[in-house]
């Protein structure tokens, strides 16, 4: 009976007044569609190192840390008589556009020929990530807004965690339904005519906005203090981006980390001290979380070019990660919103670590050894990896969710989230340094000459650096921080 109550909690919570905010949702969970292509395309066509992109990705983040920016302007700024739909169809606009620069690019365009690839590549990324950070801010505030604020505390409560749960869910169906087709159409058309087809993307997110019912909120005066701070915060990152100042990454997560910090401090300073200390201690423990480094994608390059994995492959690997990892959320989601934050995490840093062996054997040959394929033991272990993937995501937004203040949820959510996301450029910085300690390349050829051999040799101690940080740092850090004493007692005791 208690798996099928599990089964069933989120067919039960379900609400029509939920869909087309779900929608949106979708539309972000469906952005993976051109990832196997990209993947491709940038290894084929573009000459930027394993480095090169892994800072890349940590830019890429910055307009992630910046939502407070987009916050403000939703709690208070008003264009066309609305503070929340207006924003989704700006957001559906500037993905759009990243999506067509894409299709110029591959296309061998016209009008994008003067210009270099990895120029045009790099602008149409960065504005599809500042459409897609805007979508992010105005349904996670929007989350709050379709719950049926007549009812106790206690059932809102819970509806806005199951709210959440709804949501990753979403995101989960749509991850699960372009998994397989990123790769298998990837197999079977163009890169051009992919990113053609990801235009529905941006469609999707348009139709769920337009028909989406929210409950009456009314702006609140802008906090200058923030909306201006950001702001200025935006132009230096642009600068120091710009003008390639030396350790400019660096810089713009640490100068990142302190702007948010502060602003979130102006905003919790009327809670109560407890409140204050468990939300504080709730994120150090997430954020170490997120910070962990990953190898980069010599990785992927090294499965393609010694491993033979395939567009298609990489399509499976994704259809039965995604439907695994969806099923998994679906059936723990009443355990997730239930249960505390260290307790999950230790869980789920002892099995991620676990789960990271089977590509390690990949890379030292057990699999040959043990007479197994390569694809069989890649596919095994995403299969029973892919159930943990979103649970940590849930868990921050249900915390968010439950303590953003009235008239200040656009900011609320959009700080929070911005501190996570500060977490993976430390992620990604960390990366970087490890890829410029072992230096991992693929095979790059100029005019038929190869320019660049391939060398994976350092791929293994790569590998377990990662690995060792990623339990070591978390572990530690949920005992010394972990918001439910009785949790690190227990573990501390076991000692």
């Amino acid at each position: 009976m208690k798996f099928v109550e599990m089964l069933m909690a989120p067919v039960r919570a379900m609400k029509v007044r939920y869909i087309p905010l779900l929608l949106i949702y979708f539309a972000y969970g469906a952005s993976g569609f051109t990832a196997v292509a990209e993947t491709f395309w940038v290894k084929e066509h573009l000459k930027l190192s394993a480095e090169a992109l892994v800072a890349l990705s940590v830019w890429l983040t910055v307009p992630w840390t910046i939502k407070m920016i987009f916050g403000q302007m939703i709690d208070s700024v008003t264009l066309f008589g609305s503070n929340r739909k207006i924003y989704v169809y700006i957001g559906a606009l500037l993905i759009a556009a990243g999506m067509m620069l894409m299709i110029g690019l591959m296309a061998n365009a016209s009008w994008v020929a003067s210009y270099e690839k990895e120029k045009i590549y790099i602008f149409a990324s960065v504005i599809s990530v500042v459409g897609y950070v805007i979508q992010d801010v105005v349904a996670d505030t929007m989350s709050t807004e379709v719950v049926d604020r007549t009812q106790p505390d206690e059932l809102i409560k819970q509806e806005l965690a199951m709210v959440q749960v709804l949501a990753r869910l979403s995101l989960g169906i749509a991850v699960f339904v372009v998994a397989g087709l990123k790769g298998w159409l990837a197999q079977l058309y163009s890169y051009e005519t992919m990113f053609k087809l990801s235009l529905f993307i941006p469609l999707l997110s348009v139709v769920g906005v337009t028909f989406v019912r929210l409950n009456p909120v009314e702006s609140s005066p802008l906090n200058k203090q923030i909306f201006f701070g950001g702001f200025l915060f935006a132009v230096f990152v642009v600068a120091m981006g710009y003008n390639e100042v030396p350790y400019s990454q660096e810089i713009v997560v640490f100068v990142s980390l302190a702007v948010v910090l502060y602003m979130l401090r102006t905003l919790v300073i009327d809670l109560d001290s407890q409140t204050i200390q468990h939300i504080q201690m709730a994120m150090i423990v997430i954020f170490v979380y997120r910070a962990v480094p990953a190898p980069g994608p010599a990785l992927t390059w090294w499965e393609i070019d010694v491993l033979g994995f395939d567009k298609a492959f990489f399509g499976t690997l994704g259809q039965i990660g995604a439907a695994l990892a969806l099923v998994g959320m679906w059936i723990s989601s009443k355990y997730i919103v239930s249960q505390s934050i260290g307790k999950v995490l230790i869980f789920m840093t002892a099995i991620g670590t676990i789960l990271s062996l089977p590509i390690l054997g990949l890379y030292y040959n057990v699999h040959t050894m043990l007479g197994i394929d390569a694809r069989t033991v890649a596919l095994v272990d995403t299969a029973v990896s892919s159930p943990f993937d979103y649970i940590a995501t849930v868990l921050m937004l249900t915390l968010v969710a439950v303590y953003a203040p009235a008239g200040k949820k656009g900011t609320w959510f959009a700080l929070m989230a911005s501190l996570m996301n500060i977490a993976l450029s430390i992620g990604g910085l960390l990366s970087k340094y490890l890829n410029q300690i072992f230096i991992l390349t693929r095979e790059v050829k100029a005019e038929g000459q190869v320019v660049t051999p391939a060398n994976y040799d350092d791929l293994g101690i790569l590998l377990w650096t990662v690995i060792l940080i990623g339990f070591v740092v978390p572990i530690a850090t949920i005992l010394k921080f972990n918001p439910d004493p009785s949790i690190q007692k227990k573990f501390l005791n076991r000692k």
